[in-house]
């Protein structure tokens, strides 16, 4: 079983995702990446665009606008300007 990630996505009038997935893509301000569990720790600005969370077979996406991402050893945070789920 491959290594989980925690990631959570906060927006200013709350928290809209937090647990353990497989896998999360992110549009940064310098290009699109993608983080997994034991990624290397870095701080990033980001633009707008979508944020899409994969867990086992199931993949949710949220658009965002603005805000930063950072990667910790302990998991994977984005505090967005603003966000919602895509439905």
């Amino acid at each position: 079983m491959a290594a989980k990630l925690h990631f959570s996505l906060v927006s200013p009038e709350r928290e809209l995702f937090s647990g353990e997935v497989d896998q999360v893509d992110a549009p940064g301000s310098e290009g699109d990446f993608g983080v997994l569990a034991g990624h290397a720790p870095f701080m990033t600005a980001l633009k707008e665009g979508r944020v899409t969370v994969y867990n086992e077979s199931q993949k949710k996406v949220y658009e965002v606008r603005g805000g930063f991402a950072d990667v910790t050893p302990e998991g994977f945070t984005i505090l967005a300007e603003q966000a919602a789920e895509v439905v």
